[in-house]
């Protein structure tokens, strides 16, 4: 009988190791499967099937929540900042909560402590780092805040040292490797939320085209896709998510590609778009004014002349990074390959936080990438910030560097004559 049931668990895809990983964890976790329904909707949608049901709950939130973004947009950088650190402190909470369901049974020591204070290591470090990039005049007049700044990453390292420490002394014998289990499920979300919601700020810092932007075409994706898979799906995309369809599939992605290229070029005519997100100084306030740059400014591409021969000469105006965000949306929309279908109850018919903002995440950690890639050169305002805080002698020494150099390639020379 023991043979047959092991040949039966190899059948099924689960090796001994697995069965008793299983068994060790005391079942599988609990992934919420349905949804709290306000009673209010619960009572107005009442004589409707659950197909439709499910279909205006999930359409009155969505309006809800995209009222939400607009009026954060309006109320400015700060409060959009707050908004990025309270979506992710959500988020972390949702998949620190599943593997707490998982562990619980043991009581582990100090499970949920220890994740806490890693967040908050991990955010210390991230902003730290924020902070003396974005606010460096800011900093640097404050003692206490230039003291900091200077020994920021040694001070992350002794938390995160700290931390650790705690963790050995937690150890508890029969247990170790479900606390290492803890310690890396900690690590990867920590790795999957903060760092990529910091890139979610660092995009903002280059331009609120950059956050309004890759954050809509995914709001378009996830709405475009359901609509058309409601309406028109019937065949289905992957087994992990039954519902899934490749109508929806395709349909989201046409309209996420129209979507970014309708909304990157009327974005690109306003500067308080495509302006960089600067720290006025002396106002103490946000200033976001400049003059635009090249890349929001339409340009006639012609098509190659093998194929003028056929359609004759078009004109192209193209915002190529809309389309890279619109196909960048249009990728991430499988999402059951890399995470579980609902985090938490959170939002009625949409699922838990981590739901809404997963794609969100990836999107950023893309749009950093590509901003780092092909858009973002150097600073000179950051430059002479960094220069004006040497000590005079190495001021000098950079000064007669710089004038030999110029010298050379006849720069200066031409600069006096003139």
């Amino acid at each position: 009988n023991l043979q047959e049931s092991e040949s039966e668990n190899k059948l099924d895809g689960e090796t001994a190791s697995d069965s008793e990983s299983k068994s060790e964890f005391g079942g599988t976790p609990q992934v919420p499967t349905s949804d709290d329904t306000p009673e209010v909707l619960n009572r107005a949608l009442s004589n409707l099937s659950s197909r439709w049901k499910n279909w205006w709950v999930r359409g009155i939130l969505t309006l809800a929540m995209i009222t939400f973004f607009f009026i954060i947009i309006y109320l400015g950088p700060l409060v959009l900042m707050t908004i990025v650190m309270c979506v992710q402190i959500k988020c972390f909470h949702e998949i620190i909560t599943i593997g707490y369901n998982v562990y619980h049974s043991y009581d582990l020591p100090w499970f949920r402590t220890l994740s806490w204070y890693f967040l908050l290591c991990v955010n210390y470090f991230f902003y730290g780092e924020t902070a003396t990039d974005y606010f460096f005049t800011l900093v640097q007049r404050e003692e206490p805040l230039r003291i900091l700044s200077k020994y920021h990453r040694f001070i992350s390292f002794a938390l995160y040292l700290t931390g650790f420490c705690m963790f050995v002394l937690s150890l508890v014998k029969k247990h170790y490797r479900l606390q290492f289990y803890m310690f890396g499920w900690t690590h990867v979300t920590l790795l999957i939320v903060v760092t990529q919601s910091h890139l979610i700020i660092h995009n903002l810092f280059e331009g609120m085209i950059w956050f309004i932007v890759p954050i809509s075409c995914v709001i378009c994706n996830d709405i475009m896709a359901y609509m058309f898979g409601f309406f028109f799906g019937r065949t289905p995309l992957i087994k992990l998510s039954p519902k899934k369809t490749w109508e929806g599939f395709i349909g989201g992605f046409f309209a996420t590609v129209l979507f970014g290229l309708l909304l990157s070029y009327v974005m690109s005519g306003y500067r308080c778009f495509t302006c960089p997100v600067e720290f006025n100084n002396d106002t103490n306030s946000f200033t976001v004014d400049c003059e635009p740059s090249e890349l929001f400014q339409l340009q006639e591409y012609n098509i190659p002349a093998v194929l003028q021969s056929v359609v004759g000469w078009v004109g192209l105006p193209l915002f190529i990074g809309a389309y890279l965000w619109g196909y960048g949306a249009f990728e991430t929309e499988p999402r059951p390959f890399c995470f579980p279908q609902d985090f938490a109850n959170t939002i009625p018919g949409h699922g838990g936080i981590m739901d809404r903002f997963d794609c969100q995440y990836l999107m950023a950690t893309f749009v950093n990438v590509y901003i780092a890639s092909f858009i973002r050169g150097p600073n000179p305002s950051k430059l002479i910030q960094q220069f004006l805080t040497l000590r005079p002698d190495q001021q000098l020494h950079i000064f007669n560097t710089l004038k030999a150099h110029l010298v050379d390639k006849g720069v200066l020379g031409g600069l006096e004559e003139a």
